[in-house]
């Protein structure tokens, strides 16, 4: 997913670059290897000293700073970043109408945002109810994943940004189901945990699920 969204920035050598709920911290060491930007990884639930030393083990210990941090009480400075990117994780807290105008703050002027996030074909509001082979692996949790549109009306209705991008990943929905099988074979609990997924998602077929890919620049 971030490989595929950051065909849609502009990401150069020594930008301070904000990854909002980084995990244990993959798409950090990419963000740092593959563009020479320095990264502040954000994470409620990862320890920092564990984040940390995947990125001393991969070589970018330099590079990126671990913090621990609740997306809605960023403990930033305003404007201190060049570019903030979210991904698989913007479901959680970007959904709020509130929470563009609040995030936008800790970008500079003409500052980059993108996300990836689970996204639906058609929003649930226009299919009436989530559908059943869905609802039954994720539930209400799919009320949150909008269409690219939904994104993009989100967020260009609060004038604080230009939507440069807004699109569903092409065959997202397969790339999601070929990690899920791989996590499955790789997995030392065996393919219990994740047959749910691969199950709901081989009877997508890619109907209804991808992936959301949107990014703005802070007017």
């Amino acid at each position: 997913m971030l490989e595929n969204l950051l065909g849609d920035l502009e990401l150069r050598p020594g930008m301070r670059v904000l990854d909002l709920g980084s995990g244990k911290g993959a798409t950090s060491v990419f963000l740092a290897r593959e563009f020479g930007v320095r990264v502040v990884a954000a994470d409620w639930w990862v320890d920092p000293e564990e984040a940390a030393a995947v990125f001393a083990e991969a070589g970018v210990g330099g590079q990126v700073e671990a913090v621990r941090a609740e997306a809605h009480t960023l403990p930033f400075e305003e404007a201190s970043f060049d570019a903030i990117v979210s991904i698989d994780a913007f479901e959680y807290f970007g959904t709020a109408d509130s929470y563009l105008p609040y995030l936008v703050r800790f970008l500079r002027p003409g500052g980059q945002l993108g996300m990836a996030t689970p996204g639906m074909t058609r929003e649930v509001r226009d299919i009436g109810a989530i559908p059943p082979h869905i609802k039954k692996v994720v539930g209400w949790e799919a009320i949150a994943w909008h269409t690219a549109l939904w994104w993009r009306f989100q967020w260009e209705i609060t004038d604080l940004v230009t939507v440069t991008s807004a699109r569903l990943q092409e065959d997202g929905w397969y790339d999601w189901l070929l990690w899920a099988r791989a996590c499955a074979e790789l997995s030392p609990d065996g393919p219990g945990p994740h047959q749910p997924v691969i199950d709901m998602l081989t009877e997508d077929g890619g109907e209804f699920l991808s992936f959301a890919l949107v990014t703005a620049r802070k007017l």
